[in-house]
């Protein structure tokens, strides 16, 4: 480890907290080496927060280390007694947050036992109910073990009120332990062993200027219009350079997602159309002129025209549209001569110095040359170009893109004047990879220096970059490099370019894109292994759009570092937060203090109560409702539920539905088939429907609803809904914290129910035999009967063997047929007794008239 990792590592080992480090600066091998520290088979150690790539980059990297006894993933595979037999055996677990809970609430898990939880990508805590409930249950019954907290995303504690305070209480730490690439340690650590670098700043086209200065001026107009239609909202960090960084329209979206419903439809499609004029800058910067062209195209659409927010009829848009075509058409002829891109003759002459410089060297070994790129797409991009030219794989991608209509206009002209675009092959069906290795093409080489693409003979060598060591290489010189071009993430594995710098040894990096993160992992690398002579060829077009966004992006990030130092500097943590003591605020119970109180009235001692308990569905413990109801006082019980979602009482069955999955289910009628079961088997059916706090509590607008959903669909669904149950309740909930009071509430006074009881109803055979053998109409019609409940429903459709065969047994047979003589004597007087409308007498003008009675006394029994 480097300095400041292992100083880093020192400080988390010695004191529990959560440390949020700069991107790249490699918190990924200071959790590995916190987690072989610990990794013994007399420890329990749990891991909270990974994803699959993280747990195979760890139990590798661990691999290598030489630890004996590797972690182990608990999945929802292994089985509960399986999953005993892990925590008991002791060593490392990757366990997601909901299988834990559901352990924990089982006693599955000797609490007793585990020596600490290390938490992963920890600025998600609060968005993962799961493991934060599985913290708070670890922290009420442990007191002794350790909670060690990591993060590389500082911009994630800049959105939202005192966020990096929540996190920590969520957490139960009380340090707090920043790591930005300012920090003096990492600036010494880094800058002991710098790469040559090697800055490239290409020159874009006038094409691409005047594409790029109409999109600014369009992104511009839709910043001011957004501005000036919401002038009481704090839209500061809305303009035009934070609006081209990466994840600046995530962080818009969650600060306006509480307002949404407050919006005018404008202002939504402003901000839909900020995003789209944000995809069109990048694909600018790194697309090829074909490609952007098509995507432009795509919004040439009538439905758009109609839709958007007016952007379309700037004068910018005539110049944004003519730049483009002009870039893949011949202004003058309008034959098709697409433009290639600068960066491409650059990267061409970097691996053509790259091939010199070997040659000078003459040391007979191979070099490799990683090309860093955006994305698959960029991928498969440079492949082509590398390996067909570029005049060749920009007809191939127009015959591909671009309308026949268009094609047709320039076939004639361009008939006999360039070669036809080659077959794609049968075998290569998925022509976008993350990876590819190769050899520079002849052909490339020629057209770099004279032009010309006549010739077609060169040696290519690409597959896919685990295969490298069977590549045949006996055609290659050995001057030529190697040339892997890899995407940031391959197959969306944050930890793909360390696994490549490790496995490939690059010499030579070229960085295709600018990325803050990318830059630093290089450097971590260079000094990780100084014997190396790495040089580090940055190509990026010179004042263009893609500069500004990793100028932007590093500021943003240095902001959100200071705006932490400064909430260090005045946040207060109470003493307690830690959980560790036994009388901690934050582990408190509201029920606690209510039984408290109860035994201290009139100085009587009383009789302990019985834990109030709340049957949840397994699926259930995906949302944060269990959580809540938990730090309410309520035991959670986990079982597997046919029939609702929560169990009260032995009465009481909840069915919770968010609002999106509310118009899913009455879409397919799903609902309806959960609201006759909860009928049949429960006398008081709720139907319960939750709101997202921080989104409108209506059905205003159509946030919720798709554009072909309209509110009176929903009402009126839910009205039939009620027509065919009427026994059936519905519930408006704002969010999970009002539903957790107001099962409280419906609890009280009420018995508790039966776990074992709740997860046969509805799996039983007999029972679903029962179902099955009668018509649903004569089950819903027998039902209705006076006297007739959901306890003594399948014993009068088992023995009664019609309508007219209940008619006929007197009232002591209906008893021993129910069992309850009361419930005997309704149903046998429903039978037996008639009916019919009395006459109400009232005075009108001093006279009596008969008028039909309502209410209560519309009728009245006759013998």
């Amino acid at each position: 480890m480097l300095e400041y990792e292992n100083q880093m590592f020192l400080e988390v080992l010695h004191e529990d907290g959560l440390v949020i480090t700069a991107k790249g600066l490699g918190i990924e091998t200071v959790f590995a080496n916190v987690l072989r520290a610990y990794t013994d088979p007399g420890n329990l150690i749990i891991i909270l927060g990974t994803t699959n790539h993280d747990e195979q980059y760890f139990i590798e990297t661990l691999q290598n280390y030489g630890v004996k006894q590797l972690p182990r993933v608990v999945t929802s595979e292994c089985s509960s007694d399986e999953r005993v037999i892990m925590y008991l055996e002791g060593g490392a677990l990757f366990v997601s947050g909901r299988i834990l809970v559901v352990d924990l609430l089982k006693n599955r898990v000797p609490l007793s036992l585990v020596t600490g939880i290390l938490v992963y990508r920890a600025h998600n805590i609060l968005n993962s109910y799961q493991a934060a409930f599985a913290l708070r249950l670890y922290r009420q019954s442990n007191k002794t073990g350790f909670i060690k907290a990591f993060t590389n995303s500082a911009l994630a504690f800049t959105v939202g009120y005192m966020q990096v305070e929540r996190v920590m209480k969520a957490l139960f730490v009380k340090k707090l332990y920043l790591w930005p690439r300012f920090h003096t340690l990492v600036n010494n650590s880094l800058g002991a062993h710098k790469p040559n670098v090697i800055e490239l700043h290409v020159k874009i086209t006038p094409k691409m200027l005047n594409i790029q200065t109409a999109l600014l001026d369009i992104m511009n107009y839709v910043v001011k219009e957004l501005k000036r239609l919401n002038k009481y909202l704090d839209l500061d960090e809305l303009n035009v350079e934070n609006a081209i960084a990466k994840k600046f329209h995530k962080q818009l979206q969650s600060q306006l997602d509480p307002i949404w419903h407050q919006l005018s439809s404008t202002s939504k499609q402003l901000l839909s159309d900020l995003k789209t004029l944000r995809a069109l800058l990048a694909c600018l910067t790194y697309e090829d002129c074909v490609s952007f062209y098509a995507m432009l195209n795509r919004l040439r659409t009538m439905e758009y025209a109609v839709k958007n927010s007016g952007w379309l009829m700037l004068d910018s848009v005539d110049t944004l549209f003519k730049n483009a075509k002009d870039r893949v058409y011949n202004a003058k002829s309008g034959e098709l001569k697409p433009e290639a891109n600068p960066k491409w003759a650059a990267l061409t002459e970097v691996l053509l110095e790259i091939q010199d410089q070997n040659k000078k060297k003459g040391n007979g070994e191979m070099e490799k040359v990683l090309v860093l790129v955006h994305d698959r797409n960029i991928c498969y991009q440079i492949k082509n170009y590398l390996t067909m030219g570029s005049n060749e794989y920009l007809l191939y991608e127009a015959m591909k893109k671009l309308s026949h209509k268009e094609m047709q206009n320039t076939s004639e002209k361009s008939a006999g004047k360039t070669p036809a675009p080659e077959e794609k092959n049968d075998d290569d069906t998925n022509e976008e990879q993350d990876t590819y290795v190769l050899t520079l093409s002849q052909k490339v080489i020629e057209e770099s220096q004279s032009g010309s693409s006549d010739e077609n003979q060169h040696q290519t060598l690409f597959e896919d970059c685990s295969q490298i060591a069977e590549l045949d290489l006996t055609n290659v010189t050995t001057n030529a490099p190697v040339i892997l071009i890899q995407s940031l993430k391959k197959n969306g594995d944050p930890t793909a370019l360390q696994r490549s710098l490790a496995e490939h040894m690059p010499s030579n990096v070229i960085m295709y894109l600018a990325d803050v993160s990318a830059v630093r992992q290089i450097e971590v690398y260079q000094n990780n292994n100084p014997s190396i002579d790495l040089k580090v060829y940055f190509l990026v077009y010179g004042g263009s759009v893609e500069e500004q966004e990793y100028l932007t992006s590093l500021r943003r990030e240095k902001e959100a570092f200071h705006a932490l130092i400064n909430a260090k500097t005045t946040m207060v943590i109470p003493e307690d937060q830690d959980g560790k003591g036994e009388e901690c605020l934050s582990l408190a119970v509201q029920a606690d203090t209510d039984a408290e109180a109860n035994t201290r009235k009139g100085g009587l001692p009383t009789q302990p109560e019985v834990p109030n308990t709340v049957i949840v569905d397994m699926r259930e413990f995906r949302s944060e409702l269990p959580g809540i109801l938990y730090k309410r006082g309520m035991k959670t019980d986990p079982v597997t539920l046919q029939v609702g979602d929560y169990i009260l009482s032995p009465e009481i069955c909840v069915e919770r539905k968010s609002v999106s999955d509310l118009i899913g289910s009455l879409n397919s009628g799903r609902l309806y088939n959960q609201a006759m079961s909860m009928s049949r088997h429960y006398t008081k059916p709720m139907l319960l429907i939750e709101f997202d706090p921080n989104k409108p509590f209506c059905f205003q607008g159509h946030y919720y609803a798709s554009k072909d959903v309209q509110n009176m669909f929903i009402t009126s669904k839910l009205q039939l809904l009620t027509l065919h149950f009427p026994r059936l309740k519905l519930v408006w909930s704002p969010g999970p914290h009002a539903t957790a009071q107001l099962f409280e509430e419906l609890k009280q006074g009420r018995d508790q129910p039966d776990a074992i009881k709740a997860a046969q109803i509805g799996a039983d055979e007999n029972k679903q035999m029962a179902t099955e053998k009668y018509n649903t109409r004569i089950h819903d019609l027998v039902a209705r009967l006076p006297g007739v409940t959901t306890k003594n429903l399948q014993a009068i459709l088992n023995k009664g063997q019609s309508l007219d065969h209940l008619y006929k047994l007197t009232t002591e047979e209906l008893t021993e047929m129910i069992g309850n003589k009361n419930e005997a004597q309704m149903l046998h007087n429903a039978f037996h007794e008639k009916s019919s409308p009395v006459e109400e007498k009232s005075k009108v003008n001093g006279k009596q008239t008969g008028v039909r009675g309502r209410g209560r006394r519309l009728f009245t029994k006759t013998k």
